[in-house]
């Protein structure tokens, strides 16, 4: 009996130690030399922000607004807020600036609909398409921070730096902290090792033709960045990151919230992950490591799992067998290495010491969430924006 646990316990160690050594590269190559900062570009781009809102009568205005005060020409982008079930009042209001308004009615809504709907409706005469959400907001030099990249040679997709609008709860601050991880490692990190950095589902630039051709194919549900990442990244698109051009985006401010949006994205990496794994080997064999490092990152142990999960077994090696628990603590401390190299020192703080309380919990509801995720990607899932909400359960 000894020996089967001996080779179980082998067999899970080797699948999280590749996992916790996967976050601990890209997290310390994030520390390299800083990533070049594109020339003030003298063309100015002609750009399309596409805005999807679904019920965001709350925080469209205040997004709107940070997009029209653009030092940028004012004819040379377009404003487009897709309206899907607003409020007639908001309609009317929003129609009201110079905007352009798209309103749509879907029997089930989707954000690859409402995106399409868009484009078929604005035409295509325009070089740049840029996502935003609704609950977003943009710097005054925004565009041309973008418009200076992709004027390089070459540049065709490009990430900027989405960071927290709100952190008026522990919940908030703890998502605020964990998408500066995903930045550190999953952005940054990769693009400072010459590899493509990971699209966030807003905040991201495309060259016009090439986002309007490849979406025209994309019919997602939940987590249509992840399908459009996979399709770019195996047609050999790579993307590009722009760490000190940021956009702001609101972070879920209750337990609730974060349970559902967290479902909605474990089901999107365990699905996409079926869908294009039958593209895997083609990818290898056309040295295509863009793709297969996606890849590994749909198959990966999502992080807060991760770390409750390494630490649950090495706690309970402890008990049944303290040698056998050395190999555990030693990643788990890697873990923990990787995490706070990841973690801009804003964040050290006593509060954030307060808010780490709710760890435990938010690790049962993500852990009781791969339970729950048979369906989840075949319906939208709305998180709601603009609600303050100070629950800290």
């Amino acid at each position: 009996m000894e020996q089967v646990l001996l080779i179980l316990d082998w067999i899970l160690y080797v699948l999280f130690a590749i996992n916790v050594l996967y976050l601990l590269v890209y997290s310390l190559a994030s520390l390299r030399q800083k990533l070049p900062v594109p020339p003030p570009s003298t063309k100015y781009k002609r750009f399309a922000l596409l805005i999807p809102a679904y019920k965001e009568d709350a925080v469209i205005h205040e997004c709107v607004h940070s997009c029209l005060e653009q030092d940028y020409p004012v004819d040379s982008f377009d404003v487009v807020v897709i309206s899907d079930s607003m409020q007639p009042e908001t309609n009317a209001s929003l129609s009201l600036l110079p905007i352009r308004l798209v309103e749509v009615h879907f029997e089930k809504s989707t954000k690859s609909k409402a995106l399409n709907a868009a484009m078929a409706a604005i035409g295509n005469d325009y070089d740049i398409a840029l996502i935003l959400d609704a609950d977003n907001v943009i710097p005054y030099n925004y565009l041309r921070d973008v418009n200076n990249l992709c004027a390089c040679p070459g540049v065709e997709i490009v990430q900027t730096h989405r960071v927290a609008k709100n952190l008026n709860s522990d919940m908030a601050l703890l998502d605020a902290m964990s998408e500066e991880i995903n930045n550190t490692i999953f952005r940054l990190g990769h693009a400072k090792l010459g590899m493509s950095a990971a699209l966030i589902g807003s905040g991201m630039a495309f060259q016009y033709d090439l986002f309007r051709n490849t979406m025209a194919n994309i019919k997602a549900v939940g987590g249509f960045d992840r399908e459009l990442e996979l399709t770019l990244l195996y047609q050999g698109k790579r993307f590009h990151y722009l760490p000190e051009t940021f956009v702001f985006d609101e972070k879920v401010q209750n337990t609730n919230d974060f349970s559902r949006q967290r479902r909605r994205w474990l089901s999107a990496q365990w699905h996409y992950c079926t869908v294009f794994a039958r593209y895997l080997f083609k990818a290898i064999a056309e040295r295509n490591w863009d793709f297969c490092d996606k890849m590994f990152q749909q198959l990966s142990i999502p992080r807060l799992l991760l770390l409750g999960f390494t630490f649950l077994l090495a706690l309970v090696c402890s008990f049944y067998n303290f040698i056998w628990s050395l190999k555990w603590w030693g990643i788990f401390l890697l873990l923990i290495v990787a995490l706070l190299v990841a973690v801009p020192r804003r964040f050290c703080t006593s509060r954030l010491a307060a808010a780490l309380q709710a760890l435990p919990y938010t690790f049962l509801l993500m852990a009781a969430n791969i339970f729950k995720l048979r369906g989840a990607n075949k319906k939208f899932i709305h998180t709601a924006h603009g609600v303050a909400d100070s629950n800290q359960k």
